[in-house]
């Protein structure tokens, strides 16, 4: 079964998202995974930075909010 984390357990690997972070992360893995059916030679390099911005934003948001809550 699985477990509800909460602030102060949170996986640096697994940010908890925003419902509008998460929109733009499905939306940019849907875009992902339609280039990746074009071909391996389609570039992607512009989705995963988003896609890496997004979670690093995420993660510094979490971490601001863990210290907080202490």
């Amino acid at each position: 079964m699985a477990r509800k984390t909460d602030a102060a357990e949170y996986d640096p690997q697994h940010p908890p998202l925003t419902v509008g972070e998460g929109v733009k992360f499905g939306w940019y893995i849907a875009r992902m995974a339609k280039r990746g059916i074009a071909g391996e030679t389609v570039h992607q390099g512009d989705l995963e930075k988003k896609v890496d911005r997004l979670l690093d934003r995420a993660r510094d948001r979490a971490e601001k909010n863990a210290r907080k809550g202490k």
